[in-house]
């Protein structure tokens, strides 16, 4: 049994998911692990993960316009706003998807779906640079 760690730094435009497959993809295939699981952890409290549809780009649209719907950024709803009108709403957001994922690993690559693709959901209005550890075991 093997492990193998990593960080990946990922520059986000603002709110939004951001690919983060093809990244994923070559660390896993350069490890040389062929059988294992993959988790990859996010390390922040406003941002978050997310496997998602990868063909279609209206299917992100759609998800970034409901979670816009679902946690607004109001002034005066929310306390906490230390960093701003996006600050509680990132939280919550973050709160309601994804810090950590779990993938297997067969044949030297993450089992993803057809048309899965990994994503980085950044939940802030400005620009961040965010950092993805990726945790891999097996054989």
């Amino acid at each position: 049994m093997r492990q193998e760690l990593h960080s990946l730094h990922v520059s986000t435009r603002g709110k939004g998911l951001v690919p983060i497959d093809r990244a994923v993809l070559d660390w896993v295939a350069g490890t040389g692990i062929e059988t294992g699981l993959l988790t990859l952890w996010c390390r922040h409290t406003s941002a978050s993960l997310c496997v998602q549809e990868n063909a279609d780009p209206t299917v992100r649209v759609d998800i970034e316009r409901y979670f816009e719907t679902l946690v607004p950024e109001q002034p005066g709803r929310y306390i906490h706003d230390d960093e701003g009108p996006d600050d509680m709403p990132a939280h919550l957001r973050a709160m309601l998807t994804n810090t950590q994922l779990s993938i297997p690993v067969s044949g030297g690559c993450p089992v993803l779906g057809l048309w899965q693709g990994l994503y980085l959901f950044e939940h802030r209005s400005r620009p961040h640079r965010r950092e993805i550890v990726l945790h891999l075991i097996g054989t």
